[in-house]
C-alpha cells in the first residue's frame, strides 16, 4: 500500500500541474495539487464521479519516466527548476595581461632572461672594436670573420650541452632552479673575463665557457608552460621572453655604446683630470678599455641569480613541494623588509599553499599541478620517444629561423662600423663593397631601434592579430617580411652619406625586419612547447631545441662572417644577407607540413 501511495503521488503531482493535451501547463494549480492528500489524489484523480476511469489515467502510465529540467526544453518539477535557475554555470574570465596568473613567478623568470640577452646583445656595440684593440694587425675583412667564429663559439658550446642541461633540468637531481643558478652565475663568470682579457685566445675562452655553462632559455620556457598551466595564458606569457630580447636590445647596446672605452667616450667623468680619473684618468680603464660593459652585465646577472635563489618556486614535479630554503629566507626577509608580522622568529610552514598559487591557479589546474607531488612519476619515458614525426619538423623549422636570424645578427652588426667603400666603379645590382662607418654609439642607436618597434608590436598589436588568425598562420603570413629585409639591407651601403637619408632607410629596413621577428620568434617557442610527446620530456624537448638552434648559430654566424669577409674583398658585400634570404625561403615552405597549436582550453 505504501508502495502504491508513493507512485500515485508521483502520478498526482504530475498531474496537479495541469498538463494539457497540447503540453500547455497551467501553474495556478500547482501548490493546490502539491499539498493535496494522497488518499484524496488517489479517489479524486484515479476515477471520475460516474466510476469509470479518466482518460488521463487511461493515456499516462503510473510508472512514467522521470520528466526532465524545463531548462532543456522539456517539463520539470518546481523544484528541479527552480534548483537550476539559481545556480548558473560560471563564466570564463576574460584573457588579458592584467588576467594573466602568476605574475611575482613570471616577474623573475622574466628578469633572469632579460639579463642574458642585456649581457649578450652589449657585445654587439664594441666588438668589432675591441677585436681591432686585441689584434691591431687585423683588417676589417678579418674582423668579420674572427667576429663571425667568436659569435659560432658561443653557440657551439651551447649546442654541446643545452641538450644535456635541459635533461638535467628534467632530473631530480638538479631540477630547473638550480640549472637557472649555475646558468647566471657562469654568464658571469664568463662576462667578467671577456672584460679583462688581453688577447683574442682569451676572447674565445670565455665566450666558450659563456655557452658551456649556459642552458638557461630551455629552461625557462619549460618553467613558463609549468607556471601557467592554461594555454588561453600561454601565448602572452611566451611572448614575455622574445620581447625581453627587444628590452635588451634597447638597454644593453645603448649603455655599453657609451660606456665601451670610457676614457675616450665619457673623458668628462673617467678620463685624465676628470672626476674620478684624477690626473692620468682610471688605471685599470686604461689598461682594460671594454671591461665597465661587462661590470654592469655581471652585476644584473648576479642579481637575477639571487632573485631566482630568494624568489622562484623549483615547478620539477617531484621537487616542487620539497622544503626549498632559499624561497623561505627569501619571505623572511620580504617580511622584515615590509615589517610584516610580529614575530621575527615565525616560519611558514611548508606544507602552507602560497596566496600567489591558491588565488591564481583555476581548481582544474591547480589539482593537475599538485598531482604528481602525491603521485611520483615511478617510470619516465625513454630519450628516443621525442623524435615523432611533428618534433622532429618542428625541430627543423626551429634551427632554419635560428640559422638565418643568428646570421643576420652578426652580419649586421659587423656591416654597421664597417668603413665606408668608394663603388663609383660598382656593377650593379650584384657587384658593390663597403660599410655604413658608424661608431658603437650609433651602433647602439640602432639596437634602440630594433627594441622600440618590437615591443609596442608585442603588446599591442601581436596578441590580436594571433588571437584572430592562430600561431603558425601568423608565422606563415610574417615571414615574407625578413626576406624582403635580407634583401634591401646591403643596397643601403650605397646611399649617400647623410645621416637623415641612411637612419630613415635604416629604420624603415629594421621595421620590416623586426614586425616579421615579432610574430616567428614567440611561434617558434609555442610550436616546439607543443609538440612535446609527454609533459617529463617537456625539459628535454627544449633543450634539445636550445641544442639545436644552437648548432645553427655555430654556422649561422660562422657561414655569415666567411661570406661576408669575401665579400668586403671582392666587392660583394650582400651576398651573405642574400644567402639568409634563401635560407629564410627554406623555413616558409617547410611551415606547410607542421601542426597548429591549439591555445584554448
Amino acid at each position: 500500500m505504501r508502495e502504491f501511495r508513493s507512485v500515485t503521488w508521483a502520478h498526482g503531482s504530475f498531474m496537479g500541474r495541469g498538463i494539457s493535451l497540447n503540453g500547455i501547463a497551467g501553474d495556478a494549480t500547482a501548490p493546490r495539487a502539491l499539498n493535496r492528500p494522497a488518499s484524496s489524489e488517489m479517489g479524486s484523480s484515479s476515477r471520475r464521479p460516474g466510476g469509470k476511469p479518466s482518460p488521463s489515467d487511461e493515456q499516462t502510465p503510473l510508472l512514467s519516466e522521470q520528466p526532465k529540467s524545463p531548462q532543456n526544453g522539456e517539463l520539470g518539477s518546481p523544484r528541479d527548476s527552480t534548483e537550476d535557475s539559481d545556480v548558473e554555470a560560471p563564466k570564463p574570465q576574460p584573457v588579458s595581461w592584467t588576467s594573466i596568473p602568476r605574475k611575482g613567478q613570471l616577474a623573475i623568470m622574466v628578469f633572469a632572461r632579460l639579463a642574458e640577452p642585456l649581457s649578450e646583445r652589449s657585445l654587439t656595440s664594441y666588438l668589432f672594436y675591441q677585436l681591432k684593440w686585441l689584434e691591431p694587425s687585423l683588417n676589417d675583412a678579418e674582423i668579420a670573420k674572427t667576429a663571425g667564429y667568436l659569435t659560432a663559439t658561443f653557440a657551439a658550446a651551447q649546442c654541446i650541452t643545452s641538450m644535456w642541461w635541459g635533461h638535467a633540468a628534467d632530473s631530480p637531481l638538479f631540477g630547473r632552479k638550480r640549472v637557472l643558478i649555475i646558468g647566471l652565475v657562469g654568464t658571469t663568470l664568463s662576462a667578467i673575463g671577456m672584460g679583462f682579457s688581453t688577447s683574442i685566445y682569451f676572447a674565445f675562452f670565455f665566450r666558450f665557457l659563456a655557452g658551456a655553462l649556459n642552458g638557461n632559455v630551455g629552461v625557462l620556457r619549460t618553467m613558463v608552460s609549468e607556471v601557467i598551466l592554461d594555454k588561453r595564458y600561454q601565448s602572452r606569457a611566451f611572448l614575455l621572453l622574445p620581447m625581453c630580447f627587444n628590452v635588451g636590445a634597447i638597454i644593453g647596446p645603448l649603455l655599453s655604446g657609451f660606456l665601451a672605452d670610457p676614457i675616450n667616450s665619457l673623458p668628462n667623468i673617467f678620463g685624465p683630470g676628470s672626476f674620478f680619473g684624477g690626473e692620468d684618468g682610471v688605471y685599470w680603464m686604461t689598461r682594460f678599455p671594454y671591461a665597465l660593459p661587462n661590470l654592469f652585465s655581471a652585476v644584473i646577472l648576479l642579481t637575477a641569480a639571487l632573485g631566482i635563489i630568494l624568489g622562484l618556486e623549483e615547478t620539477h614535479p617531484v621537487l616542487r613541494h620539497k622544503p626549498d630554503r632559499g624561497r623561505q629566507l627569501g619571505k623572511i626577509l620580504t617580511r622584515k623588509i615590509l615589517r610584516r608580522g610580529s614575530d621575527p622568529s615565525y616560519e611558514p610552514l611548508q606544507a602552507e599553499i602560497d596566496d600567489d598559487a591558491t588565488i591564481s591557479v583555476p581548481m582544474d589546474d591547480e589539482a593537475e599541478q599538485t598531482q604528481p607531488s602525491r603521485d611520483p612519476i615511478k617510470e619516465r619515458p625513454r630519450f628516443r620517444s621525442i623524435f615523432t614525426r611533428n618534433v622532429c619538423l618542428t625541430l627543423l623549422q626551429s634551427f632554419l629561423q635560428s640559422l638565418h636570424v643568428s646570421a643576420f645578427n652578426s652580419v649586421f652588426f659587423i656591416l654597421l662600423p664597417t668603413p665606408r667603400a668608394d663603388n663609383s666603379t660598382a656593377s650593379l645590382p650584384f657587384s658593390f663593397g663597403g660599410g655604413l662607418g658608424l661608431s658603437s654609439q650609433k651602433i647602439g642607436f640602432a639596437n634602440t631601434i630594433i627594441g622600440t618597434v618590437g615591443i609596442p608590436l608585442q603588446l599591442f598589436v601581436y596578441l590580436r592579430i594571433n588571437d584572430r588568425i592562430g600561431v603558425l598562420k601568423s608565422y606563415r603570413i610574417f615571414l615574407p617580411l625578413s626576406i624582403l629585409a635580407y634583401f634591401v639591407l646591403p643596397y643601403l651601403v650605397l646611399l649617400p652619406e647623410k645621416a637623415a637619408v641612411i637612419w630613415s632607410c635604416l629604420a624603415v629596413v629594421l621595421s620590416v625586419h623586426v614586425i616579421s621577428r615579432v610574430f616567428c620568434g614567440p611561434a617558434t617557442m609555442l610550436l616546439v612547447n607543443a609538440s612535446a610527446p609527454a609533459p617529463t620530456l617537456l625539459g628535454t624537448v627544449h633543450g634539445f631545441a636550445s641544442s639545436t638552434s644552437s648548432a645553427a648559430r655555430i654556422m649561422g654566424p660562422t657561414i655569415g662572417g666567411a661570406v661576408l669577409g669575401w665579400g668586403l674583398e671582392h666587392n660583394y658585400v650582400g651576398m651573405a644577407m642574400w644567402g639568409m634570404a634563401i635560407v629564410a625561403m627554406v623555413n616558409w615552405g617547410l611551415l606547410l607540413w607542421i601542426k597548429d597549436v591549439d591555445m584554448s582550453l
